[in-house]
């Protein structure tokens, strides 16, 4: 079989014009577009359900003039199985928590007849009050018109207080399709970065962009790429690590189910800017779906030859593959990543000499995670000064998270950082409808720590998370109400991660297992206020002789619950 080489940006553009003329909504052909999400939590929740109902009933019907689609998550996961109804003319309306009766519901209804189904309909809240905003105007190609008062996506504080970057193309592209990316402006970054810019421009871009490394240390991008570029080597490589395994996180998920491409043309500009000829995507075998999106997202690129040898004809050759993890989570720790992809045991190293200068194959390797190379392409194309005004005077550009907990809306989330953590809880997440209020949020699962309410109004940002103690990590959040011990919390933790500890160091693997010990004594009602001194000084002594990040970030949530809720333990020892 004869694939289709893209070249140049000519042939880029004559597929995204050709996409796109394919999928409009025209008042002569297709007036209605049906959208299923299915990611992994629209497809747990029964969207495949629902998808195969709406097909049915499409062909039953023969209903020519409807477009069946699919994209991946739109990232409000707690309203899932989600359904996009886009009429010629007419704002889109999205439907939630749809099973197969719903959507037969809806296609008689609002598909056929015209009429939306407001009961269904995405709302504010937990209450849906469409009922109050929808006013029948009359018709237009028989559908229902729709006037200003009803709330557009813009208009809903969790979507509305969002800027998108890495999920520009959440909910809109078919994850399975490199068309569909192409027709977003994709694998132009690519081309303008091998065939316009040399290694140095590259480089000069990223670090001017102020972009930070988005796994959890916040190092900057662009130093990392200047010393890996330096190091004189004829083999480098390039990782992304999508080992996410933080308790309540799926924001790399997210992206690599919705938007694959986006991280394989990061990698491919990486590339160039190192001199990397290979890349390797380190992703989790529990994310299946992930998997076989992205396999099938680099088969296709290969096709296009944009992956492989002299890819746009510049001479420069890079390819990708997939490797699955089996699940430890210490091989987030990029050293435990590098040995796992050769073949050994994921136990972390001294990072002296530093991946960037011996890495995988003890050649120089960076290992950039997910998000990081998600923002790379918009960054190429848009320019350093435009990502660098989104952001903090030290921190640039958004960051995703992953909230979770005692909220109504459970999902992903992008918003600039500096952002606070008031505005992500209560105006997007939505504290509970059960008269339970929010105490704390524990920020950078196992890694972070506890912060109590009266801190809400902090800014999602590197230093001034550090300085209270937690972390913004990897991306995620997790709520908290009243209801919950802040003791159980730190068990739960300090637990996950003693289970998760390679056994490498002692105070990893010993002095993990000892928290654990002391916290369920107390948990238990048998502890003491001295158990509760011994716990602290315990967590300090991990904190600051532990080998790698995993270890030393293991105490936080005991030293953070501990300094902000230590009278929960003390009740509980009197």
């Amino acid at each position: 079989m004869i694939y289709l080489i893209v070249k140049d940006l000519a042939m880029l553009e004559d597929i995204k014009i050709k996409t796109l003329k394919k999928s409009q909504l025209s008042e002569d052909d297709k007036r209605v577009r049906v959208t299923v999400h299915m990611g992994t939590c629209g497809i747990a929740s029964g969207a495949k359900d629902v998808f195969d109902t709406f097909k049915g009933l499409v062909r039953e019907s023969k209903a020519r003039d409807v477009k069946l689609d699919t994209t991946g998550c739109m990232g409000i996961c707690s309203r899932e199985p989600l359904v996009t109804v886009e009429v010629v003319n007419q704002e889109p309306i999205i439907y939630e928590y749809i099973d197969a009766g719903k959507a037969a519901e809806i296609f008689d209804t609002h598909i056929k007849d015209g009429t939306v189904v407001s009961k269904y309909a995405f709302a504010r809240g937990r209450e849906c009050d469409m009922e109050k905003r929808l006013k029948n105007n009359g018709r237009i190609e028989g559908q229902e018109v729709i006037d200003d008062s009803i709330d557009g996506i813009e208009e809903i504080p969790y979507f509305s207080r969002q800027k998108q970057i890495v999920m520009r193309n959440r909910g809109v592209i078919d994850p399975f399709k490199i068309d569909d990316y192409i027709a977003r402006d994709g694998y132009r970054a690519a081309y303008r970065a091998l065939r316009e810019m040399d290694r140095g421009d590259i480089i000069k871009t990223v670090s001017e962009s102020g972009l930070r490394g988005r796994g959890g240390a916040g190092f900057p991008t662009g130093l990392k790429w200047k010393f890996a570029s330096k190091a004189d080597s004829k083999d480098k490589y390039i990782i992304c690590n999508a080992d996410e395994g933080d308790p309540g996180a799926y924001m790399d998920r997210s992206v690599l189910e919705s938007d694959p491409h986006s991280v394989i043309e990061g990698m491919i500009v990486a590339g160039k800017a190192i001199g990397a000829t290979r890349g390797y995507i380190y992703c989790r075998a529990e994310y299946p779906l992930a998997v076989e999106v992205l396999n099938r997202a680099i088969s296709q690129a290969r096709r296009y030859g944009l992956l492989g040898k002299d890819i746009f004809g510049s001479g420069f050759d890079f390819d990708i593959e997939v490797y699955e993890g089996a699940g430890a989570f210490v091989c987030g720790e990029e050293t435990a990543l590098i040995r796992s992809i050769e073949g050994g045991r994921g136990n972390p190293r001294l990072k002296v000499p530093y991946p960037a200068e011996k890495g995988l194959f003890k050649e120089p390797t960076i290992i950039d995670n997910v998000e990081t190379l998600a923002n790379i392409a918009p960054i190429i194309l848009n320019g350093s000064e435009w990502f660098a005004s989104i952001g903090t005077e030290k921190s640039k550009g958004t960051k995703v998270f992953s909230i979770t907990g005692d909220i109504v809306n459970v999902g992903c989330v992008e918003v600039p950082i500096g952002t606070s953590v008031r505005t992500v809880i209560e105006e997007m997440a939505m504290c509970p409808e059960n008269g339970k209020n929010i105490k704390a949020v524990q920020l950078g699962g196992p890694s972070g720590g506890c912060l109590p309410l009266e801190y809400l109004d902090t800014p999602l940002d590197y230093e001034p998370l550090k300085e209270l103690g937690t972390i913004m990590g990897s991306g995620g959040m997790i709520a908290i109400d009243e209801d919950k011990s802040a003791v159980d919390i730190a068990r739960f933790f300090v637990k996950f991660c003693s289970d998760e500890s390679c056994g490498k160091c002692l105070p990893c693997r010993e002095g993990t297992r000892q928290m654990v010990n002391i916290l369920d004594k107390i948990c238990s009602g048998n502890g003491t206020k001295e158990d509760i001194d011994i716990l602290e000084d315990l967590a300090h002594v991990v904190k600051e002789t532990a080998l790698c990040g995993l270890g030393k970030t293991a105490s936080n949530p005991v030293l953070s619950t501990l300094k902000y809720f230590r009278d929960e333990y003390e009740q509980i020892v009197e």
